[in-house]
């Protein structure tokens, strides 16, 4: 098939176009810059188109003639960026929403068949009994206060209320905390590896959440190509996994000594106070935002069973994810070197 895919530079999506070119399939690569492009999809042959999704109609034309568009670009490592929160919201709103609806127009206009959208399952929300949530599972409004969530969230309704003109199918894709090789932003979980490797981290922060590897969410993308129906919704999130858990496997990949001591829930919370309130007096970007150690305690966990079963989804050992994302930082040292830790958006 002749395949349209946003966001080719991302985690997700720089994984997904080397799933995809092995199948056979003739891959068109969205990117924001050319010489980013070239390094993070060397030798896989996918024609690189540059625009952005603040600007959809700049691009739409290359839609032309493709038979899926995958859409994998989102606005969200910003979110941690020295900005006012109109301006993140502004952002946020603009590609995550607006721009999305932008392409599903432009992929309805050109004929796409299928129209696969990732969105997060960070904005589904878990059973009132603190099982984990299914598709169907409302975010609960704490986790609306993560402003990405809410994008995503916002988003998702406004594709299910879309109605394809052309017959198109629109399937949505909600991953976990994805970690993997690739992760050249870096996006929160390279920089907590990064910050791990430079022992900036002296002890394991409380929480956790699910946890899925990157390679896997762009398997069950593939999957989507043959299987599932318009308005399905997969989560493909993991298992759920401590910080504890993250950074010890971690210490194994990597040959470091795991980190000695847990961070109480407390304190993680006042150094994140502490982290922002210097953040905004030197305008640098929060070592540890409050949102984000909130998101790790609330213990986030879903199911996936869906794509399990619908999709033939399964999911690598911890361990064999940790030591591609030690090895492919060993090969790109330079890569986000000075990086500063966050938490999952």
């Amino acid at each position: 098939m002749r395949v349209f895919v946003t966001g080719s530079t991302g985690l997700l999506g720089n994984n997904l176009v080397r799933a995809l070119v092995p199948l056979g399939h003739d891959v068109v690569a969205l990117a924001r810059s050319r010489e980013k492009a070239e390094r993070m999809l060397a030798g896989t042959g996918a024609r690189v188109v540059l625009g952005d999704m603040r600007d959809v109609a700049g691009f739409a034309g290359e839609i032309a003639g493709a038979d899926v568009v995958f859409h994998t670009a989102a606005y969200f490592r910003e979110y941690y960026s020295p900005a006012s929160k109109g301006t993140h919201e502004e952002a946020l709103e603009s590609v995550n929403v607006r721009g999305t609806l932008a392409l599903l127009e432009a992929a309805d206009q050109h004929g796409v068949g299928r129209f696969i959208h990732v969105s997060s399952s960070g904005a589904v929300g878990m059973n009132a009994d603190g099982s984990p949530g299914d598709e169907n599972t409302l975010p609960s409004e704490e986790q609306l206060e993560n402003l990405y969530f809410r994008s995503k969230a916002e988003g998702d309704a406004k594709i299910a209320a879309f109605r394809p003109r052309s017959g198109m199918s629109v399937i949505e894709i909600l991953p976990g905390w994805m970690w993997g090789p690739g992760d050249a932003g870096p996006t929160s979980a390279g920089k907590l590896y990064l910050d791990f490797a430079a022992g900036k981290i002296p002890g394991a922060p409380p929480g956790g959440t699910s946890l899925v590897d990157a390679r896997d969410v762009a398997r069950a993308m593939v999957a989507t190509l043959t299987r599932g129906a318009h308005g399905d919704r997969f989560i493909v999130g993991g298992q759920y996994r401590s910080l504890r858990e993250v950074l010890d496997a971690l210490a194994r990949a990597s040959g470091k000594a795991p980190l000695r001591f847990d961070v109480p829930a407390p304190l993680a919370l006042a150094f994140a106070h502490a982290s922002e309130a210097w953040a905004k007096l030197t305008g640098g970007v929060p070592a540890v935002p409050i949102r984000g150690v909130r998101t790790l305690l609330a213990r986030h966990t879903v199911t996936s069973a869906k794509a399990e079963r619908e999709l033939g989804v399964t999911f690598r050992p911890l361990d064999e994810t940790m030591r591609a994302v030690v090895d492919w930082y060993a090969e790109t040292r330079g890569d986000g070197a000075t990086a500063t830790a966050a938490a999952p958006a």
